[in-house]
Parts: structure tokens; C-alpha cells; sequence
């Protein structure tokens, strides 16, 4: 195994990055990562042994993971809950700060967590609500919550 030289890790890495393109599994691209990283070890340290590069490559194919998972992935889980709005939101239980007076006005609800980025939202409702009133949200259209008197 001493003819393995450092671009084969390279393109094995590159190969299996690749992959992940046509196999969309998620998890193929970090051992591609790992690889990527025992081809650049391996040009600086072209002696290293057999046993170290497959090491060094479970190695860093873990660490990439774990830096996904722990780290990178959880801080761009709260950016956006595009796709995901309505089930988030809906059956929500907030407090009318705004009157609402159907059939067209607009009033507004306020949570006590805040959803989808914000705790205050403009609402509609078939029925009069008055500040103060509970409601539960039943539906979203566009950045306006339909809403039912609790």
C-alpha cells in the first residue's frame, strides 16, 4: 500500500463529495471532506504510513461530522422556517393586543415565545376580538395569522 500518493486521496475525496450530489444521503460528503484532508497531510508528510492515512481519514471524517452537527448545522437551524411556517404556527395560543373587527380589519396578537422570529403578528378573525381576548391560531396566509377566538 506504500504506492497510494497524495492525489489519490484527493480525488477519492473529490469522488465520494461528488456523490453526495447524485446520492443525496448527507453523510457521503464528510468522509469526501475526511479524504480531502489525508491527501493534503499526505503532501506535506508524503512518508506517512498506510494505518495513519486510514486513521487520520476516520479521524477527520468524524470531526467533520461532528463540526456539522454540534456546530455549524444548529447555528443556521434558526435563520429561516421557510416551508415550515404553518405547522409552527398553527394552533398557537396568543393574547389580541390590537381589535380586530372582521370582516376586513386587521388587529394584532402577541405570544408569549416567540414564532417564526417574532412575537407580535397582524391577524384576522371571523369574529369581533377585543384586547385582552385569547385566540388560537388556525391558519396563516402569506405574514397575516387567521385566527380563532379561544
Amino acid at each position: 500500500m506504500d504506492d497510494i500518493l497524495w492525489w489519490h486521496w484527493l480525488v477519492f475525496g473529490l469522488v465520494l463529495v461528488t456523490l453526495e450530489l447524485v446520492i443525496p444521503s448527507f453523510t457521503i460528503v464528510w468522509f469526501g471532506l475526511g479524504a480531502c484532508c489525508v491527501g493534503l497531510v499526505m503532501w506535506v508528510f508524503p512518508t506517512l504510513p498506510f494505518a495513519g492515512q486510514l486513521l487520520l481519514w476516520a479521524g477527520t471524517s468524524t470531526l467533520w461530522t461532528v463540526l456539522w452537527f454540534r456546530w455549524l448545522k444548529p447555528r443556521m437551524a434558526d435563520r429561516t422556517k421557510a416551508g415550515m411556517s404553518k405547522d409552527a404556527i398553527v394552533g398557537e395560543v396568543g393574547i389580541v393586543v390590537q381589535a380586530v373587527r372582521p370582516p376586513q380589519g386587521k388587529g394584532r396578537i402577541r405570544f408569549t415565545v416567540p414564532l417564526l422570529g417574532d412575537d407580535e403578528w397582524p391577524c384576522t378573525c371571523d369574529v369581533p376580538l377585543t384586547p385582552g381576548d385569547e385566540a388560537r391560531v388556525l391558519d396563516i396566509d402569506g405574514h397575516v395569522l387567521r385566527v380563532a377566538k379561544k
